[in-house]
């Protein structure tokens, strides 16, 4: 690659492409690399404030923006996912499924720290429908060395055990047991609105409701009631109030002699203090059934806890204890009037 003046360029091989933008108008590439620059280009480029442009020159050492691109690209993309062609070197990830995005995030800030390269993407654990733009991959500069682009792929292969750096995990469709919980609708005193919202929400992610079970606040009742959904082949369970500490609140002590493993009980996350999030093991059939202890904001407030960990439980995406911790950075909600979750910093 070597520069020229543009008055001289007739016959010359473009060695990337050139934009022309013009505010409100247009931003759109005019020539493609490899173009064969003609007498009647030179005054187009002199109008698009090319006095000088890059023509090509071949060297097995370096790499074209456009290949340099592919590589990158190379290690993002993953099933349930499209790519675009090369364009003025950019290659962008798209979603081919309904599902949840996860990053290997050790491996992507590993790429964005070699220098000369990047790779920029949406935050992951969250919910993504096709069509969605995931990522787009470049290089800063329009040529680099081969070695150093062999480099970052062997560095960020080692770190994923050469898996690519994205994935979409289908959200599956999980039949969900619900135990409702409460004197107050147990004996009518008040209408369970609560029920309904959870319907909702699991629905967003090909959810239905499997069976839902109406009790007063006895823990044992609420223990047998989640192990008899379990029985029945539920693939989730939520409980839904009785999260508090005031002495009639029992769910936690519920779910917790069901012998299912507490991944933790309260959440750096508001609203949602109160969340508990458990797996039970059903060695007999080789199923993990996730159970969660929804706190009454759920039912009332716009976007909870429930709403950052639902979409990774409907995906099969299990969650740690060191995951839960993470949510406390972006885990406070500023309740805004109009809500554009997840356009927002909720979870992030």
């Amino acid at each position: 690659m070597k520069i020229i003046k543009t008055v001289d360029a007739e016959g010359a091989v473009l060695c990337h492409d050139i934009t022309q933008i013009i505010k409100g108008v247009t931003k759109d590439t005019v020539f493609r690399k490899g173009h064969v620059v003609t007498k009647e280009d030179i005054p187009v480029l002199l109008s698009v404030g090319k006095d000088h442009i890059y023509i090509w020159e071949n060297d097995e050492n370096m790499l074209h923006e456009n290949e340099a691109a592919e590589v990158l690209c190379s290690l993002c993309l993953n099933d349930n996912m499209k790519r675009s062609e090369p364009k003025e070197g950019k290659i962008n990830l798209f979603a081919d499924c309904h599902g949840l995005l996860k990053i290997n995030r050790e491996a992507l800030k590993a790429v964005n720290s070699f220098g000369q390269m990047m790779i920029a993407s949406i935050h992951g654990n969250f919910s993504v429908n096709k069509g969605d733009k995931l990522a787009g991959t470049r290089i800063i500069p329009l040529v680099i060395e081969k070695d150093k682009m062999e480099n970052v792929k062997e560095q960020a292969l080692s770190i994923t055990s050469g898996k690519p750096i994205f994935e979409i995990k289908e959200f599956k469709g999980k039949k969900v047991g619900i135990v409702t919980t409460g004197n107050e609708v147990f004996y009518g005193r008040i209408k369970d609105t609560f029920t309904p919202v959870i319907i909702d929400k699991i629905a967003e992610f090909g959810g239905e409701l499997f069976e839902n079970i109406v009790l007063e606040d006895n823990d044992k009742k609420v223990t047998n009631a989640i192990l008899e959904l379990i029985e029945k082949g539920a693939d989730m369970v939520v409980c839904t109030g009785g999260m508090s500490v005031d002495p009639d609140d029992k769910t936690p002590l519920a779910i917790k002699n069901t012998g299912a493993n507490i991944i933790s009980y309260g959440a750096p996350v508001l609203p949602g203090a109160m969340f508990l999030l458990a797996y039970y093991s059903k060695k007999d059939e080789d199923r993990t059934i996730p159970i969660l202890g929804l706190p009454g904001c759920v039912m009332y407030a716009k976007r909870t806890i429930f709403d950052l960990v639902l979409p990774r439980v409907m995906a099969d995406d299990v969650i740690t204890a060191e995951d839960m911790a993470e949510l406390g950075e972006g885990g406070l909600c500023l309740e805004c009037d109009v809500c554009v979750f997840p356009k927002c910093s909720f979870g992030r």
